[in-house]
């Protein structure tokens, strides 16, 4: 799999829009303002577990995934954080991290299938950019 070029699943193509890159991982928005809701998918080709990741990898991976959560909810005041790789839909290696709230429209509930996706308009898009600013510049540098 050496010469093979990563490549974003299709699924998470359609329903992300990129925030950027760290030496590990694309970072990636869901595509729905109903929560705050960030992915982080290491670029690497045929990964589907944290287990297949190097140790290196893996510690990478729980820094940037500890800065991406802690930043998230400094910038959207949340009540819990999950954090999740399910990769049932989706068998490329991701990291859901998502800002809940109490009284949430799935709350306590997972949010899966709750109710379909709330596109961001350009200007909501924008401010939850300049929201992540910050924690974005973090996660580069882990």
């Amino acid at each position: 799999m050496q010469d093979q070029e990563f490549r974003l699943h299709e699924r998470l193509a359609a329903d992300t829009v990129s925030l950027g890159r760290t030496s590990l991982c694309e970072i990636r928005l869901m595509n729905d303002k109903t929560w705050p809701w960030v992915l982080l998918v290491p670029a690497l080709v045929g990964i589907r577990e944290i287990y297949e990741l190097s140790p290196d990898q893996q510690h990478r991976l729980m820094r940037e995934s500890s800065a991406l959560s802690r930043g998230m909810m400094v910038a959207f005041g949340g009540d819990k954080m999950n954090v999740a790789a399910l990769g049932n839909m989706v068998p490329q290696l991701h990291l859901h991290h998502i800002v809940r709230f109490e009284g949430d429209p799935a709350w306590p509930g997972p949010v899966w299938g709750k109710q379909p996706p709330v596109p961001y308009e350009k200007h909501e898009l924008a401010e939850v950019r300049l929201s992540l600013a910050t924690v974005l510049s973090e996660i580069a540098a882990c």
